[in-house]
């Protein structure tokens, strides 16, 4: 990675809601840009709609960038020399700038009413025409807008778009461009003094000297907008933002990822156990590789490799098993002590254990998290897998109670009651041993009838962690109490 350099890229979400999906993805591009560059990475909140964006939406954006590991060198809670990095602390540097587009002519006061906008959209629908402003008050003389002042009517700034194409090479998509003419004339700043985020948004690039503006394809159209603000601010050509264009994240129906899709925000990969270590490696395969077909790989290593034009132009497919893969390959990355560790926390929010852990749960967890670590595909699926030895009497499943029904379960019951009662040691081995011979050679049964009853006293479930282990960790008077109880069940 080169060093000292001058990039500078921004992650600006408006988290109306928990970060999505889309809104990551694109904050790791950022983020792997400006470290691959030797860049700075802009972490910044446009809130300028608070009817939308809350306190405890903004709070949650940070905390889902640190859990991501997404570090950031300006923004909330770091600062920096542009400071401040969120928006509506930024309200009169807007109203500046707003005034400086009234008076150099770039921006005017456009008096349409709401009335008169719904005929015009009517008008312009009955003839087929683009939706779109058409110029009311562009050009109003003195006395047409005191007239309109007159009556009381409340104006929006508008920025007078110019004539001709806005031409700009995008990274990824080339060289792109638009005529100005299906572009009308935008709005700056709301009726009541509020500034919009086609206003915000270039402004604070340029005064935050934003050098990449790295972001999703769903914003391109909005490009010769904010190359107009630049523009009237007095940015040279050559020293506009870069461009790059991020496809799209699609479902497997090939529609734009939402919310029918399953869970897309950030927060609820992270409730179910999704790890950030896997959530960032499949969100960096979502329109780009590191090639060899290597599809595990670290935050560092993307950082090393990741350069934009290796960004797809096609649409990225959102694949949840694929991210399942992903995911339990990270799990199993984990050493023992690191998985007790990060399943902790699902158990206690379960009810499992305490919070915090007692020593002997703490104790207890790290003996177990071996017998599940390739089982899981998430830390969430850990709290069924354990729960059963962290209580002290088991709740029976009612499709593993159905499964004890049969004939067998009984006599398997009390041979296994047996067989461990008169145990030297109670280690998994010896415990398969004695097993073994009381019920497939004494009963002559198959193993999948011989050990499913004991499982389903032991654990309360079907399918568990391997059945000898699970009764070297419980001990000889867990064991026997529970298969005593799932005896008595039975009679």
């Amino acid at each position: 990675m080169s060093a000292n350099s001058n990039v500078r890229v921004r992650f600006a979400p408006s988290p109306s809601g928990d970060l999505h999906v889309g809104n990551i993805r694109t904050a790791l591009y950022d983020w792997a840009y400006a470290r691959h560059t030797g860049g700075t990475f802009v972490f910044r909140i446009e809130d300028t709609d608070q009817s939308r964006v809350t306190p405890e939406y903004i709070a949650a954006a940070v905390e889902s960038m640190r859990w991501l590991g997404l570090s950031w060198d300006e923004g909330p809670e770091v600062g920096g020399p542009h400071a401040p990095y969120q928006q509506s602390q930024r309200l009169e540097i807007y109203r500046e700038w707003a005034q400086r587009f009234l008076d150099s002519g770039h921006a005017y006061y456009c008096y349409e009413s709401p009335e008169e906008a719904e005929a015009r959209v009517a008008r312009q629908k009955a003839a087929n025409e683009p939706i779109g402003y058409d110029g009311h008050s562009r050009d109003l003389t003195p006395e047409q807008r005191a007239a309109y002042e007159a009556e009381g009517r409340k104006p929006v700034i508008r920025l007078r778009m110019p004539a001709g194409t806005t031409t700009f090479t995008d990274l990824i998509r080339g060289e792109v461009t638009f005529e100005n003419s299906t572009v009308p004339d935008f709005v700056l700043v709301r009726a009541d003094g509020s500034p919009l985020y086609t206003l915000a948004v270039a402004v604070d690039d340029v005064l935050m000297k934003i050098t990449h503006v790295v972001r999703g394809e769903d914003l391109l159209s909005s490009t010769p907008r904010q190359i107009a603000v630049y523009r009237a601010m007095g940015v040279a050509d050559d020293e506009i933002p870069t461009f790059a264009h991020l496809p799209f994240v699609m479902g497997n129906d090939n529609s734009k990822l939402s919310k029918r899709h399953g869970a897309v925000t950030i927060g609820q990969f992270r409730a179910d156990g999704y790890l950030p270590e896997a959530m960032c490696n499949y969100l960096a395969l979502l329109g780009w590789s590191l090639g060899d077909d290597r599809e595990e790989f670290s935050l560092e290593e993307l950082a090393q490799a990741f350069t934009l034009d290796r960004v797809n132009t096609s649409p990225a497919r959102f694949d949840p098993k694929k991210l399942d893969s992903i995911n339990a390959a990270w799990i199993r990355r984990l050493d023992t002590a690191e998985l007790a560790n990060r399943v902790a926390p699902f158990l206690a929010a379960a009810g499992v254990i305490a919070d915090p852990a007692t020593p002997a749960e703490l104790e207890m967890l790290a003996a177990a998290v071996p017998l599940i670590q390739e089982r899981l595909v998430t830390l969430g699926q850990a709290v069924d897998m354990l729960r059963y030895l962290f209580v002290s009497e088991v709740t029976i499943d009612p499709d593993a109670a159905a499964s004890m029904r049969g004939p067998e379960s009984e006599a398997v019951l009390k041979a296994g009651i047996d067989a461990l009662e008169g145990l030297g040691g109670f280690a998994a081995a010896d415990i398969e041993s004695a097993l073994r011979a009381a019920l497939i050679d004494g009963l002559g049964l198959k193993p999948k009838v011989a050990f499913g009853a004991l499982r389903v006293a032991l654990t309360g479930r079907k399918v568990s962690p391997p059945l000898f282990e699970s009764m070297e960790l419980l001990g000889r008077d867990a064991t026997l109490a529970r298969l005593r109880a799932g005896l008595a069940a039975l009679s």
